[in-house]
């Protein structure tokens, strides 16, 4: 069925975006649909710019006041990330690492996400993402590109979403948010986003023959992330959830700034 209003779709989509990935006012969407979800999902990357902004400024702001504090610089920044998405992926990614450390049957992993608790291979999950969130970010303030590091990171790790929601995976379940974006983003078009995210990470480590190419290596290794996340969410089961969408974002960030670390 066609759209009625292209501009107003893309502007619930917007809603929907903010308002399903960060804890900012972001105003109620008149429709949420499959339409208007897998846009949303497209438009994450623009989350990622608005959260990994703010983020940016934290880091750029503690460096100027006292350049020696990498390490408080790097917690304020990845504190920041996570108060912002209201910690959701987190607990994506907790109930996600609790289902596949199960070893249990589809039926039982998909009951586990839904329990409001928190287990032992979930805690693990959440301190090692954090964990290196922070090391990561240290390392690339000690090598001056700290606030660039978290923004792209950040950008680059919302990225996966429109992948994770492409055509050929699909809802894990028949409710929750899955049903709304599984299976909504056409390849083609979620290579817009990862071309634009890809430029602008470029542009923000020029100054070096190195750093780009370690810039472009950080986008496309959180898009890989999304691969292998969708499958193996797809393999034990079934498809893909919100708490699959949450999980990717947190183990494509630290992806993405550990390679920065390391290139740039």
């Amino acid at each position: 069925m066609t759209d009625p209003s292209p501009s107003k779709g893309w502007v619930d989509a917007l809603r929907l975006s903010f308002g399903t990935l960060t804890v900012l006012p972001a105003g109620v969407p008149s429709r949420v649909d499959r339409v208007v979800g897998g846009r949303a999902m497209t438009l994450a990357p623009l989350v990622g710019v608005v959260i990994g902004g703010v983020a940016a400024g934290v880091v750029a702001l503690v460096q100027l006041v006292k350049p020696e504090a990498g390490l408080l610089a790097a917690v304020l920044g990845v504190l920041v990330v996570t108060a912002l998405s209201g910690g959701l992926h987190l607990d994506g990614l907790a109930d996600f690492a609790d289902a596949l450390g199960s070893r249990r049957d589809r039926e039982t992993m998909l009951r586990i996400m839904k329990q409001s608790d928190i287990g032992p291979f979930g805690v693990a999950a959440i301190v090692g993402v954090l964990l290196l969130d922070v090391a990561a970010l240290t390392a690339c303030i000690q090598s001056g590109h700290g606030w660039q590091a978290i923004l792209i990171a950040t950008t680059a790790s919302r990225l996966t979403l429109p992948w994770s929601c492409r055509t050929s995976v699909p809802a894990a379940r028949p409710d929750g948010l899955g049903t709304f974006v599984a299976g909504t983003v056409r390849p083609l078009t979620a290579a817009i986003p990862t071309a634009v995210v890809l430029a602008v990470a470029l542009a923000l480590t020029w100054p070096s023959p190195a750093h780009p190419a370690g810039s472009a290596a950080a986008v496309l290794l959180a898009v890989a992330t999304s691969f292998a996340t969708t499958h193996r969410a797809k393999t034990a089961l079934g498809g893909t959830t919100g708490d699959v969408l949450g999980a990717t974002i947190e183990l494509a960030l630290p992806l993405a700034l550990l390679t920065l670390a390391l290139t740039v």
